[in-house]
């Protein structure tokens, strides 16, 4: 199968991240006001409980597969036949999944008033699983994955301005979120034919499946514990309000995550191709720049919106949102704890098989995370959670560290830290006046932003710093080679 470049699949991704980005832009403002944080609060909830169901329906094949998948993307056979063994897998697991989530539904007092709520947002499991997007992954197929995701999200768009208007209807909201989220994933299914056969190929082994599966498995547990146990246990310890002002701020932390992690993802399935074929250096490479990019983009986006945490969630959530201000403060260096983990586990533990890493790292952050929101959330509520959820992507990052030491010591030792730390204080003095000037939150934020990441991003230009460089020539070198043919 020819290889699609890396440049068009990060493009490609970079298109999706920012619709995830956009589109919150344009709905939440919206939404928050209208449902207030009790209604946002029960969505959120629901959200992150469904979650343990469908992370057990999915059983680790999310990561597992865009590994597995990629190792054998050029024999057809072969992959129908890997295919077929995880999607019946996952299919398994659904109907397992959905007993027991009738079973919780029946019998915990807690989930009784929401019940129609619980059941809408739990189509995402049988919709996650017939979707197969780790094999979309796997074949590197971002194009097809970015156009199918940005016409769902502008339905859904359209949806919640037409449906939402009271307070009652945080339903019709959870299953707009489903429809954004989920429902492309039933094009997947009529698609996959172009890349596998659909009639049995025969065969079949699925014990080889197992142990790795075990272990993706057992990292995705440690994964949603300590992600989405915030919202479940402020749900529980706390009030629906509360988990609606923690939503509010991690709403902002999970659109710049998926920026940050952006180059990450659709290095995955690369990376591990040149290790199932030997090209280490080409490892090397990837990994190198991905950890460069990373740093470079993280750090400006936790500092400004520390700064501007205020604006941020005003012009977000309103005004009734002011308990989410220091929370999404908090949280807002896990952007670079993340970003990083995500290089360190994802693209370069798991290619190289060292999977369980990840698992004991994960299962430490969600110890972490447990522990510190047992003690914090009922004196501190959302500020609690957010310290909880801090420590936790702190100690996974340091166990993935120590692990990678070694390998990746010299990578670590090449990042101009004090170029970028002169950079953030250059965008930081340009920027702060702003928060007297007597404008709309939006206006403010427009002019802060540009200041901040304009004068950032000139200086590393400047310094010839090389990944800056290379986006700038990237951009502009297309446009100037565009105006040249034009003009002759």
């Amino acid at each position: 199968m020819k290889q699609k470049s890396i440049k068009i699949n990060f493009i490609m991704n970079m298109i999706l991240t920012m619709s995830s980005f956009i589109f919150p832009l344009i709905t939440f403002p919206y939404v928050s006001r209208i449902l207030l944080p009790v209604g946002t609060g029960k969505v959120s909830f629901a959200t992150s409980l469904i979650s343990y169901f469908s992370m057990f329906a999915q059983l680790g094949i999310p990561t597992y597969g865009i590994r597995v998948c990629a190792k054998v993307r050029d024999n057809r056979e072969e992959l129908t036949r890997t295919v077929q063994e995880l999607l019946t897998i996952n299919l398994v697991m659904s109907v397992l999944s959905y007993i027991a989530l009738f079973i919780v539904l029946t019998f915990v007092p807690r989930l009784q008033a929401d019940k129609p709520l619980y059941i809408i947002m739990s189509f995402t499991i049988i919709l996650t699983s017939i979707g197969m997007e780790w094999l979309y992954k796997a074949l590197e197929q971002y194009m097809y994955i970015t156009v199918r995701s940005v016409i769902f999200k502008f339905i859904a768009l359209i949806a919640m301005f037409l449906l939402i208007h009271e307070q009652q209807d945080y339903v019709i909201y959870g299953g707009i979120t489903i429809l954004a989220a989920s429902a492309s994933n039933i094009f997947n299914l009529i698609n996959v034919h172009k890349y596998i056969d659909l009639k049995p190929v025969g065969d079949y082994n699925f014990r080889r499946h197992l142990k790795p599966v075990a272990t993706f498995f057992a990292m995705a547990c440690a994964t949603t514990i300590y992600t989405n146990l915030d919202n479940v246990m402020l749900g529980f310890m706390a009030t629906d309000a509360d988990v609606g002002y923690y939503n509010a701020a991690v709403k902002i932390k999970k659109i710049l995550v998926s920026i940050v992690t952006s180059l990450g993802t659709v290095l995955l399935p690369r990376a591990s191709y040149y290790v199932e074929k030997g090209m280490i250096e080409k490892f090397k490479r990837i990994s190198k720049k991905a950890l460069s990019f990373v740093f470079l983009i993280s750090t400006p986006m936790l500092l400004y919106f520390i700064l501007f945490a205020k604006e941020g969630i005003y012009f977000l959530s309103g005004t009734a949102y002011t308990n989410s201000i220091l929370p999404m403060q908090i949280i807002m260096p896990t952007l670079l704890f993340i970003g990083i983990t995500n290089i360190l586990g994802i693209q370069i533990l798991v290619p190289l098989g060292k999977e369980k890493i990840v698992l004991y790292s994960e299962i430490i952050g969600g110890i972490v995370d447990i522990i510190l929101n047992a003690i914090l959330i009922p004196k501190y509520a959302s500020s609690g959670a957010a310290v909880g959820t801090l420590v936790a992507e702190f100690a996974v990052l340091i166990v993935q560290y120590l692990a990678l030491r070694n390998e990746v010591s010299d990578t670590f030792k090449q990042i101009h830290y004090l170029r970028i730390l002169i950079a953030l204080g250059l965008g930081t003095g340009a920027s702060l006046w702003t928060k007297g000037l007597e404008l709309s939150y939006f206006l403010r934020l427009v002019i802060s932003a540009i200041l901040f990441f304009g004068i950032y991003g000139l200086y590393l230009l400047l310094r010839k710093e090389e990944l800056i460089v290379e986006i700038w020539n990237m951009i502009f070198g297309k446009i100037n080679k565009k105006i040249r043919h034009n003009g002759s």
